[in-house]
């Protein structure tokens, strides 16, 4: 068993990215796969076939699986992948197992650096992969603001490290419901403010403020990161406090108010069950979108916090777009008026991750968690996009 090869969640991806022909082998109970799967690989390369089933098979040919391509094998910890990994060496295959398993790969962060804009001197997109869930951290004179961080913030910290820089805060760009932040704890840590828009400082279900400590966020604020003046912009309608970070005329992070390919829901922050709520913060949404498109030039590149595929990234890697370019092709910043909005928005509003709920709840510290309940809530991607 000690022999049984394994990849980090790191190289998976290297491979994907460098086209490597490669099949992957989920182990998972089908229902599982639900929740969440790695789909860097074409689907014609992906099979689901539980473990039982392929330890009761002395030739697992039988069960659809090519021996002529290297397989990864992946199950929930990496262990029943390591074991399904040396049966299948056994009968030929060139099998290896996906080290950790989905529990590694849910918290997988790759860095990847962006060409910065004047102000910076440093500037990186940080990828959790499986989850589709981006952050930054951005550098200038040797001081670093780390933005949207999960709750496993090592890469960050090895960014700001390796940048030669030292943290002066770290930021979100909104309550999150997907995954639980790390931005308070990392705050604590450094001993920097952990800043939050104070209007997200307070539960949109129940109205009980947070307790977490926060220095609070305000439209037209300016952050100090060495010569660099980050501008705060008040973008609500995903939620009542999404905020974007401008850098110039350079880049804008903004978070789940405008993707890629779509944008940040407008039910997710809110009463979901409530449809006036919903109507009123799409609205607001709209025109959140409308004074983006009045007051923000269209060269500013569009780096977000979430992604949904591959065609979301540009040549590079990174996750992002030219504002310009996104208006034209990004379909819901091409509608006119609130009501063709509000009637794209509602025909295609998913259901609501019952999840999402008490993610934002421990967000704000009006619930605790521990790590196998954490790792249980954020499985799977995001799902904050309208679309």
């Amino acid at each position: 068993m000690d022999a049984v090869p394994e990849i980090p969640a790191e190289e998976l991806v290297a491979a994907a990215e460098e086209g490597r022909d490669w099949s992957l082998l989920d182990v998972r109970a089908p229902f599982r796969l639900e929740r969440g799967r790695i789909d860097l690989f074409p689907e014609a390369f992906f099979k689901n076939i539980k473990g039982s089933e392929l330890l009761a098979a002395e030739d697992a040919r039988t069960l659809g699986l090519d021996s002529g391509r290297p397989l990864v094998v992946v199950c929930g910890l990496g262990n029943d992948s390591r074991r399904i990994a040396a049966h299948l060496n056994e009968q030929g295959f060139e099998a290896v197992s996906l080290a950790g398993g989905m529990a590694a790969w849910m918290n997988t962060v790759v860095r990847r650096e962006i060409a910065p804009p004047p102000e910076l001197d440093r500037f990186f997109q940080l990828d959790r992969i499986g989850k589709g869930a981006l952050g930054y951290v951005l550098v200038s004179g040797g001081e670093a603001l780390a933005v949207d961080v999960p709750r496993h913030h090592q890469a960050y910290l090895a960014a700001v490290k390796d940048a030669g820089a030292h943290l002066v805060g770290v930021a979100d760009t909104h309550a999150h419901a997907d995954y639980i932040s790390g931005g308070p704890a990392l705050a604590r840590a450094a001993d920097v403010p952990y800043h939050l828009h104070a209007a997200d400082a307070v539960s949109p279900y129940d109205g009980r403020a947070a307790t977490i400590d926060s220095s609070p966020l305000a439209g037209g604020q300016i952050l100090n990161v060495g010569r660099a003046k980050v501008e705060v912009v008040h973008t609500p309608g995903h939620t009542e406090g999404s905020v974007s970070f401008r850098i110039g005329d350079g880049a804008v992070l903004t978070g789940d108010f405008i993707f890629v390919a779509s944008v940040g829901r407008p039910d997710l922050g809110g009463q979901p069950d409530r449809g006036s709520r919903a109507k009123e913060w799409t609205q607001v949404l709209f025109r959140s979108l409308e004074r983006g498109k009045r007051e923000w030039p269209g060269c500013l590149e569009i780096l977000p916090a979430h992604y949904g595929g591959p065609t979301e990234r540009r040549e590079d890697g990174v996750v992002g777009g030219n504002f310009a370019n996104l208006c034209l092709r990004n379909e819901p910043l091409s509608l006119g008026s609130a009501d063709e909005f509000v009637t794209w928005v509602r025909a295609r509003a998913g259901s609501f991750p019952e999840q999402y709920r008490r993610i934002k709840t421990i967000n704000l510290g009006l619930e605790t968690v521990d790590e196998v309940e954490a790792e249980e809530l954020e499985v799977g991607r995001n799902e904050c996009a309208l679309g």
